[in-house]
C-alpha cells in the first residue's frame, strides 16, 4: 500500500491509501477520488517529505494514535455510509443495469448501491449518470 498526502483545488489536505501509483491515477481519471471535505474531484498529490526509517521512527509509527480530527472525520464518514445503506436498495452486480434503467426512466427513482467495475463506472459517468463510490472505512480493510 502507498500513502499519499493529497489536496483538492480548494486547498483541503487529506491522505489516501492506494495499492500502487497507477491506482491513484485511475481513481483521479475516472472521478472516483474526491475531496472528503468539499467533494471536489480536482485532487492532486501534495509534496511529502521522504520517509526515513529509524528505530525511533519505527516505534513511533507502530504506536500511532488517531488524532481527534481524523477520528471525527472517520466517524462522520461511517454515519454517512450507514445512512446511505439504510436508504438505498443494494442491487449488487446489477448496479450498472439498474442505474441505467432509472436514468432513462424505465424504473422508478430510488437510491441504489451495488458493485461496478472501473470500466462500467466510467461508462455510466460518460452517459451522464451520476454515481459515486462509498468510502472505504478502516474496518473495511481488515
Amino acid at each position: 500500500m502507498i500513502r499519499y498526502q493529497l489536496s483538492c483545488d480548494q486547498a483541503h489536505a487529506f491522505e489516501g491509501w492506494f495499492s500502487n501509483s497507477d491506482d491513484f491515477d485511475r481513481q483521479v481519471a475516472t472521478g472516483f477520488l474526491t475531496c472528503p471535505v468539499c467533494g471536489s474531484p480536482h485532487v492532486s498529490k501534495a509534496l511529502m517529505a521522504p520517509s526515513v526509517s529509524t528505530a525511533r521512527g519505527k516505534e513511533q509509527r507502530q504506536q500511532v494514535v488517531m488524532d481527534a480530527a481524523r477520528s471525527e472525520v472517520i466517524s462522520k464518514m461511517r454515519e454517512m455510509v450507514q445512512t446511505i445503506r439504510a436508504n438505498a436498495e443494494d442491487v449488487g452486480e446489477r448496479f450498472p443495469e439498474e442505474a441505467r434503467r432509472i436514468h432513462y426512466g424505465e424504473a422508478e427513482q430510488r437510491g441504489l448501491i451495488g458493485q461496478a467495475s472501473l470500466k462500467e463506472a466510467a461508462a455510466l459517468i460518460e452517459e451522464g449518470i451520476e454515481i459515486a463510490p462509498l468510502p472505504v472505512l478502516p474496518e473495511d480493510a481488515n
